[in-house]
């Protein structure tokens, strides 16, 4: 993140850019921030392509143009899924791109040993935004209040970001709330959080999810409800039934090596009873069906992107699994 931060600061751009990873909240922030950088408010400089039946042929066009009376065109292209599978064409393309183009691709997964994954480390930067750790996350935390001019204990940060989780976005969201109940007063303490403090959301994801596994389809849309009336986005409730369906495929692989729940937590770095209490759904589940919800959980997202389904919608056919 260094390297990004840099270039922003001093506006000496690469000609390409890789942001990737599961922490959705700095990869919209990066993207965000690049593109204020490149091209500022401008409008007829940017294109857009979303999703995974991106024209390559219009892509390289476009990438091709000269920007309109200004230094710098972006070409951003999201969930493309073309680092597992990128055409020859794009990867040849690159070296060639007008210095005027910044391109910028933002993805959740990548496979590091595709070309086009190579190609873009070497002609610019691959910035991989993964889960913070806590310590991380508690400075992030603190800067936010420090700016608003709150002060926070290192007890209370911790037992505030126990309660949050680690996806930056919801911390975010929880700060805002913090901040917004202590007007007024300077120190932040627990009984500040505990009143703020909303029900947390994977909780009843997990509920969820959990409701899908035994069949109960009626439960899990109730359990929608209680979160779209939270005032929870249909597009962050997939996010994270996809995170779950992740960590269940995660589990399952693990215990079918013979791992038992601590060597399981400490591999992929969570908590010793979120793996205690996911390993029931990994043994319900077979590896089909988990990899079919993670499809679907992809469809879902790429169906309210390119604008063929509304997000709620799309969530509910998840839920009843009747996407298609």
């Amino acid at each position: 993140m260094q390297t990004l931060n840099q270039d922003i600061k001093n506006r000496t751009f690469r000609p390409v850019y890789l942001l990737y990873g599961e922490e959705t909240f700095l990869k919209n922030s990066y993207k965000k921030q690049l593109r204020e950088a490149v091209v500022g408010e401008d409008t007829m400089n940017v294109t857009t392509f979303v999703g995974k039946n991106v024209d390559v042929d219009e892509l390289i066009r476009m990438a091709d143009t000269m920007p309109f009376f200004a230094e710098k065109r972006m070409v951003l292209v999201e969930d493309s899924g073309m680092f597992k599978s990128a055409p020859d064409t794009l990867v040849t393309y690159l070296p060639t791109m007008p210095e005027t183009t910044c391109l910028v691709f933002v993805e959740s997964e990548v496979d590091k040993r595709s070309r086009l994954y190579k190609k873009v480390k070497e002609r610019g930067y691959a910035a991989e935004l993964g889960r913070q750790s806590p310590a991380m996350l508690s400075r992030w935390a603190g800067g936010i209040l420090s700016k608003a001019g709150k002060k926070i204990t290192g007890r209370t940060m911790e037992y505030f970001l126990g309660m949050t989780g680690d996806d930056m976005e919801n911390i975010r969201m929880e700060l805002e709330k913090l901040i917004s109940y202590t007007y007024g007063r300077e120190v932040i303490t627990e009984e500040d959080v505990r009143a703020i403090g909303s029900v947390r959301v994977t909780n009843r994801i997990f509920d969820m999810v959990a409701a899908i596994a035994n069949r109960q389809p009626k439960k899990a849309m109730e359990l929608y409800e209680d979160l779209l009336t939270l005032k929870e986005p249909p597009m962050r409730i997939l996010y994270l039934i996809a995170r779950q369906f992740n960590e269940i495929l995660q589990v399952k692989e693990l215990m079918g090596q013979g791992c038992d729940r601590n060597t399981i937590a400490t591999k992929l770095k969570m908590k010793p009873f979120v793996v205690g209490r996911t390993m029931p759904q990994a043994k319900i589940f077979t590896r089909e069906q988990i990899l079919s919800y993670v499809q679907l959980c992809v469809d879902a997202e790429e169906a309210v992107k390119t604008g063929r389904m509304q997000d709620r919608l799309a969530v509910e056919l998840l839920i009843t699994k009747k996407y298609g």
